[in-house]
C-alpha cells in the first residue's frame, strides 16, 4: 500500500493539473472579434497591446516600396482596419473602467500635426482613412493630398478682395437684358394698379361731391325762396352774397383743387 505522503502528493499533483487546464480554457488564445465581447479589464489591455504591436509591424513592412501597388493597398487597408479596431478597444477599456486611450491618442495628433501636415501617423484623406509609408506615393494619392493643400492654405484679407468683381456688388445685373424685363413686367402690373386705385378713387370722390352739391342747392333753395343764380339775387335786391353762397363757392374751390390734385 501507498504510503499517506505519497497520496497527498498524488492528489497534489492531480489538482495542480486540473487548475491549469481549467485556466488554459477560460482564458482565450484569440482575440475576440467584438470587443463587447472581453468582460475583464486586463484581457482587453492585452488584445489593445497586440493590435498595436500589429500596426507597428504593418507599419514597418510598407516601408518597402518594392512590394508592389497591389501589396500596398492592401497593407494600407489592413492598417486602415487595425486602426478601427483599436479604437473599438480603447473605447471597451474606459467601459471597463481603464484609461480613456481614445483622449490621450488624440491630443498627441494634435501635438504631432503642428510638426506638419504628414505627422506620425500618415496622411489622412476622407472618412479617416489614412496613407502609411509608400502608399503616399501611390497614383492618385499626391495628387489628392495637393488639391486639399491647396484648400487648406490659409486666405489673406487681400487674397479674399482680389476675388471680388463688380458682380459682387450687382453692378452687371443688367447686361443680360433678364433683370430689366422683369423689372419692365413688374412695373407695368404696378401701374395698373396704380391706375385702378386712381379711377376708384376719384369716382369715389365725384360721388360724394355730387352728393354734398345736392344737398347744398337744396338747403340753399329752401334757405333763399328758390333764388339759386346771381342773377336772381340782384333781382331781390340782395346786396351781399349770403353764408350758403359763400359756402357753395368755398365748396367749388376745394372741389377744382382736388380735380387738380388727381390728374
Amino acid at each position: 500500500m501507498a504510503r499517506p505522503a505519497e497520496k497527498a502528493q498524488a492528489m497534489l499533483n492531480k489538482w495542480v493539473k486540473m487548475r491549469e487546464q481549467s485556466d488554459t480554457i477560460q482564458q482565450p488564445t484569440r482575440r475576440p472579434y467584438l470587443a463587447s465581447l472581453c468582460e475583464h479589464l486586463h484581457d482587453a489591455e492585452k488584445w489593445r497591446r497586440q493590435i498595436i504591436r500589429e500596426i507597428s509591424d504593418g507599419i514597418s513592412k510598407i516601408q518597402n516600396k518594392g512590394l508592389g501597388e497591389h501589396a500596398i493597398r492592401d497593407l494600407n487597408d489592413g492598417i486602415n482596419k487595425l486602426m478601427r479596431e483599436k479604437w473599438h478597444w480603447n473605447k471597451r477599456i474606459v467601459e471597463l473602467g481603464g484609461a480613456d486611450y481614445n483622449r490621450i491618442e488624440k491630443l498627441q495628433q494634435i501635438e504631432e500635426s503642428n510638426d506638419g501636415p504628414e505627422g506620425s501617423i500618415g496622411l489622412k484623406g476622407s472618412a479617416g482613412y489614412r496613407y502609411f509609408g509608400a502608399a503616399k506615393d501611390l497614383p492618385g494619392v499626391k495628387e489628392l493630398f495637393a488639391r486639399n493643400a491647396v484648400k487648406l492654405t490659409k486666405r489673406k484679407r487681400g487674397d479674399v478682395y482680389k476675388y471680388i468683381t463688380p458682380d459682387y456688388y450687382g453692378l452687371r445685373d443688367e447686361e443680360d437684358g433678364v433683370l430689366l424685363e422683369v423689372e419692365e413686367k413688374a412695373s407695368k402690373k404696378r401701374r395698373e394698379q396704380l391706375n385702378n386705385v386712381r379711377d376708384e378713387f376719384r369716382s369715389i370722390v365725384n360721388a360724394k361731391i355730387s352728393e354734398l352739391e345736392s344737398d347744398d342747392d337744396d338747403e340753399e333753395q329752401q334757405a333763399m325762396g328758390g333764388i339759386i343764380g346771381a342773377e336772381d339775387a340782384i333781382s331781390a335786391h340782395v346786396a351781399l352774397p349770403t353764408q350758403e353762397i359763400v359756402e357753395r363757392t368755398i365748396l367749388e374751390e376745394k372741389k377744382k383743387k382736388l380735380l387738380d390734385s388727381l390728374s
